[in-house]
């Protein structure tokens, strides 16, 4: 059996592997758990908790066979589908200020008129708030909608403006997350929060590939992070030739 490189590969879910909210390609899965795992480590880093990137990924025994998955941007963790460690935002915040951002979105979601709105605007997991203007209950095709909507609005980037200014001095980080929602976690909360669970590992390497790169994505402070490789990525197809020309699999 051939070593693996001391090199660990990170990968985003949404618009990485999958399409957002979608379930991994069994083409693609084959070709991560076959012949990039036999390579390589591999890992997941998230801003979703541990039974959507479950779901995403096909079912746990598919999400286990990933050396690392990192949940919540890698506050939460397992390893071999076991909970490793896990922090609070809401004993990190405490109630009131939980309280008082919750509030806040509520009050702003209220206002915003778009072409749907459904359920499930404020979703509580544990390391971070996640804040859906159209509502997390919106089927795919509102989904679609909503994501078209706010690329000509700019709904949501505006939402993450209106609350940095709003939450001033209060150690926040706003960012837009997924194709739909705003994340709401403590600064340094961002995925580098997963490096440090990996540092014991030593890794000659850590490369991450990531589709929201760029400033306010939810990806960008890694992939600007100077212990990785950061590849930008448009789909779970560029995702799979990025990694064929990485390491070199015909």
């Amino acid at each position: 059996m051939t070593t693996r490189k001391t090199a660990l590969y990170l990968f985003d879910v949404d618009g990485t592997l999958t399409k957002p909210r979608q379930v991994i390609t069994d083409h693609l899965k084959k070709f991560l758990l076959e012949e990039v795992k036999s390579r390589v480590y591999v890992g997941l880093v998230s801003g979703s908790d541990y039974a959507k990137i479950v779901e995403q990924m096909g079912g746990e025994r598919v999400a286990s066979q990933f050396d690392y998955v990192f949940c919540e941007n890698g506050v939460v963790q397992y390893r071999g589908g076991e909970l490793r460690s896990s922090e609070s935002i809401l004993s990190y915040l405490g109630e009131r200020t939980l309280q008082r951002v919750i509030n806040f979105a509520l009050g702003y979601m209220s206002k915003l008129e778009l072409p749907a709105k459904r359920g499930n605007f404020v979703e509580f997991r544990s390391s971070m708030i996640n804040i859906c203007p159209v509502g997390r209950s919106c089927s795919q095709a509102e989904r679609d909608q909503f994501s078209a909507f706010d690329k000509e609005h700019q709904i949501r980037k505006k939402f993450v403006a209106a609350l940095v200014d709003e939450f001033k001095g209060v150690s926040l980080t706003f960012a837009l997350g997924g194709q739909i929602s705003v994340d709401v976690f403590p600064t340094g909360w961002d995925k580098t929060y997963c490096l440090n669970h990996v540092a014991d590992a030593n890794f000659e390497e850590i490369h991450f590939f990531g589709d929201k790169t760029d400033a306010g994505g939810n990806d960008h402070e890694i992939y600007n992070d100077i212990r990785t490789v950061g590849h930008k990525v448009t789909s779970p197809d560029d995702t799979k030739e990025q990694l064929m020309k990485c390491l070199n699999i015909s």
